[in-house]
């Protein structure tokens, strides 16, 4: 069943009857709670898959830069590699859709149609947005390599939880219990607790001492990545009926020009030779560009079924891959801070999703919640659905806890 909102009245697309609703965020923050508290064996099926795979591509990533690196620098543009990565995504996405166009039945509004590309093109407009904190962020990545370790940079990824529950918070007015809230502090001070090392000293960032450009660097790549986080969550699901495929043809197109500047303004200042995009670069770099794009369709999987929280918890139990792998590889220590730090982690995670630390629901006057609402609704007027469903011959209209999961696929 598909509901369609205009104009803060819902309408199904079955039996066509329509509900007034207020369509305000809290609104919407509630229905999306009481979704989660039903969740079938194929959507907890499909959520770990989307865990173990992002585990998988996340825990490599620090350890592919790491092998890119030689003599400790990079012999290549980290630009070119972020512009490599969306090209190979669009050519994904490309595919991708035009194999969805064809398994498309008949009387189906055409997916490759220039109407229908315009139309999602406008209405997918807020994508630029977190294509271009993306862009950013992808080149914040090789900077944190040059400072750090592939396990603290992977555990200092971790402080994005904490800032986008603030994000999610205030943007999409998400809700979270004083449990929860418990278990991202005790998340901080799991990081917290694997940093308690010294840096290592005589080295300099863009002419400041290492702990202040360190920290600098630290601070932009926690909030950028958040921001464009929480704002593509933000953007996918208020366009749920876009297929995912188009929506990340607009992203990565977004990020491939975006990545495309950045070439441009390094020519400026290096010379024209830095325009070759494939000048420096190896089978690492090559592995890292199938990981890094594979990481990014990943996540839009992550930001539109699932939600941002469950994608940068995911992430970090791809920390203790990442710290073992790059111990066997690169001979890196895994001290006792770590080894603590991950356990107050991963205590922290369990705290997170634990049954008992859902927020509860407040019931406030103006605020609907649409699943509720609809569950009423056809329960007054039932007669007057079964009588509209009995003109659709081919159509089954069923009732039952299916209805109340429209953030997965079917």
């Amino acid at each position: 069943m598909n509901v369609k909102g205009v104009g803060g009245v819902v309408e199904c697309s079955v039996c066509h009857s329509k509900l007034g609703v207020s369509p305000n965020t809290r609104a919407v923050s509630k229905a999306y709670d009481r979704h989660r508290s039903v969740v079938s064996l194929k959507t907890r099926a499909f959520n770990i898959l989307l865990v173990v795979g992002d585990c998988i591509l996340v825990g490599l990533q620090p350890i592919l830069v790491y092998m890119s690196k030689v003599d400790g620098k990079f012999m290549f543009s980290p630009v070119s590699v972020n512009f490599l990565t969306e090209i190979t995504k669009v050519v994904f996405a490309v595919v991708m859709l035009c194999l969805q166009a064809r398994q498309q039945k008949a009387g189906e509004k055409p997916l490759l149609s220039v109407s229908t590309f315009f139309q999602a093109a406008r209405n997918n407009a807020l994508l630029a947005v977190p294509a271009l904190l993306y862009a950013i962020n992808n080149y914040l990545k090789f900077i944190m390599q040059l400072y750090f370790d592939p396990a603290t940079v992977k555990m200092l990824s971790n402080l994005k939880v904490l800032v986008i529950a603030v994000l999610l918070k205030i943007v999409m007015r998400r809700r979270f219990s004083i449990i929860q809230w418990e278990a991202l502090a005790l998340l901080l001070i799991g990081i917290s607790v694997n940093q308690l090392r010294s840096l290592p000293a005589g080295t300099t960032a863009l002419g400041l001492p290492v702990a202040t450009g360190a920290y600098l660097y630290t601070l932009i790549f926690v909030t950028v990545p958040s921001l464009a986080s929480v704002y593509n969550e933000y953007a996918l699901k208020s366009q749920f009926d876009t297929s995912i495929y188009l929506q990340n043809l607009f992203l990565y197109g977004y990020g491939a020009f975006f990545n495309f500047l950045g070439i441009l303004g390094t020519a400026l200042f290096k010379g024209p030779d830095s325009l070759d995009i494939l000048q420096g670069h190896s089978r690492a770099t090559m592995l890292l560009i199938c990981n890094n794009a594979a990481q990014g369709i990943l996540s839009s999987f992550f930001f539109k079924y699932a939600d941002t929280i469950l994608k940068k918890y995911s992430s970090t139990v791809a920390t203790i891959f990442t710290g073992i792998a790059s111990a066997l590889l690169f001979g890196h220590t895994l001290t006792m801070n770590f080894i603590l730090g991950i356990s107050i982690v991963f205590i922290s995670m369990h705290q997170f999703f634990s049954s008992l630390s859902k927020a509860k629901d407040e019931n406030k006057n103006g605020d609907l919640q649409i699943i509720d609402a609809q569950k009423d609704f056809r329960s007054k007027d039932s007669s007057f659905l079964n009588m509209t469903a009995g003109a659709h011959e081919d159509t089954s209209h069923l009732v039952g806890p299916d209805e109340r999961a429209p953030l997965l696929p079917r």
